[in-house]
């Protein structure tokens, strides 16, 4: 049986494999031909490779940054990193977390299949970490029963996977251009935040894309040059706030600092430029794939995605949005240095990750202002939030990270909040919240029944 469950989990769990067999089971159904079934499924495992690996390609050009960062403030503090965490918990809260998981994502294609909310969350990893910290955050409400926990717990994180995709698509929407994927990461609810802050104080004619920039430097529409010219500034700059003996000793082998902060730069650059590759490829294969599922098993159903799938649509408010989230992140913790609170680190992945696509979704609704407006807001959620939920993480709470982005804070602390008047409190509330998104779904059919 562990071995069984083990076997699931391991598939459940990687992106690629989990949307190479959403592409199989898609070509099946549409009964294609033997040789479409074969080429449509390898291109989806190796498009999402591609894309995976660009993301690897990111976050090792960013480790140093984060060293670089910590060296020149020295400050020390909680760094907020899913990974990390999650890590942590799993060594205690590994077979719950994992159960958690495979009744949530049922729960998941139920509520795809039988209520207007059409969306198939197909990013494993997160489903697993937002798995955990349920599961965790139950644990330390005192409820005893695993079968319970394992129930509760995946109701819970299948009705969160279904609606927090629906609360993005209005604003995915406007970013894609069309209506065939959707958003599938923990960041979604600051997302939305990024999207309606934009719609309210942005302007939408003056797009982060529509710069303007004189013909002399033409050269720099060209998203690879500028990201390359802006990341090498960056490390530049940061190299020299640390000291470049600091990282010449414990960074880049001996090497020259500023050798290292140009090959950090363009290695940053070619992470996204292999994202972008891995974007058109996965979008190419699993689009089209996806109609076969839509037509028969969960109909108008749409596959919620990894972030980096919106990263091609608006490159410059990518980088406005990190710069803007990371910019507040480094405001906020000096915030928290004043009120002599734990201190919150600004994590550079997360705040790269989030901030870019809060920049996207601001940029969408409320061009150059929403885009930054959008991204400061979210990066507000992303440094003060994981305060909260500290206390609520029970033994995890002394751990020197915690969680990053808003899908796993808001409903931790939320839960966290509500199990501390006792366990049966806490289930009602889980009971009423999907209640609620059912009752929700038919209030809207009624009004708008044609869109999903």
């Amino acid at each position: 049986m562990e071995g069984i469950l083990n076997l699931i989990v391991s598939i459940v769990t990687q992106p690629a494999i989990l949307v190479a067999l959403i592409a199989l089971l898609g070509l099946l159904l549409q009964k294609k031909k033997a040789t479409d079934v074969i080429s449509g499924t390898i291109k989806t495992i190796v498009g999402f490779l591609v894309l995976t690996g660009g993301a690897g390609i990111l976050l090792n050009a960013l480790e140093p940054f984060t060293a670089m960062f910590q060296q020149a403030l020295n400050t020390q503090g909680v760094v907020p990193s899913n990974e990390a965490v999650v890590a942590i918990a799993l060594k205690e809260y590994g077979s719950q977390s994992a159960l958690v998981m495979l009744v949530g994502m049922i729960i998941n294609v139920l509520l795809a299949r039988f209520t207007r909310f059409k969306y198939l969350y197909l990013t494993g990893h997160a489903i697993l970490y937002i798995s955990c910290i349920t599961a965790v955050v139950l644990i330390s409400a005192n409820i005893k029963s695993d079968p319970i926990i394992i129930l509760i717990g995946g109701i819970f994180v299948g009705t969160l996977l279904t609606v927090t995709p629906a609360i993005t698509q209005p604003f995915m929407r406007k970013i894609t251009g069309n209506d065939k994927v959707a958003m599938g990461h923990t960041g979604n609810i600051g997302y939305a935040s990024a999207g309606l802050i934009g719609k309210l104080f942005g302007n939408p004619k003056k797009s982060t894309e529509d710069l303007n920039i004189p013909k002399s430097f033409g050269f720099l529409r060209d998203s690879t040059v500028s990201i390359m010219l802006v990341m090498s500034i960056v490390y530049l700059a940061l190299s020299v706030a640390t000291g470049f003996d600091y990282v010449e000793k414990n960074l880049s082998n001996g090497s020259s600092a500023l050798v290292f902060s140009l090959i950090q730069a363009g290695t940053f650059t070619a992470g996204f430029v292999v994202i972008l590759q891995g974007v058109r490829m996965v979008l190419a294969e699993i689009v089209p794939a996806f109609q076969g599922i839509a037509q028969k098993l969960v109909p108008n159903s749409k596959p919620a995605l990894d972030v980096p799938i919106i990263f091609s649509y608006a490159p410059n408010a990518v980088l406005i949005g990190f710069f803007t989230s990371f910019i507040v992140g480094v405001l906020s913790m000096f915030g928290m240095i004043a009120l002599d609170t734990t201190v919150i680190i600004p994590g550079v992945v997360g705040h790269f990750f989030c901030g870019a696509a809060a920049g996207v979704y601001g940029n969408a609704t409320g061009g150059r202002r929403g885009a930054i407006l959008g991204a400061a807001f979210n990066s507000l959620l992303l440094s003060w939030l994981p305060l909260a939920i500290l206390p609520l993480l029970g033994s995890l709470q002394m751990s020197a990270s915690t969680f990053a982005d808003t899908d796993y804070l808001i409903p931790g602390i939320v839960l966290g909040t509500v199990g501390k008047g006792g366990s049966a409190l806490l289930i009602g509330f889980i009971f009423i919240f999907v209640i609620s998104v059912i009752v929700v779904g038919k209030v809207l059919d009624k009004r708008s029944p044609q869109e999903a």
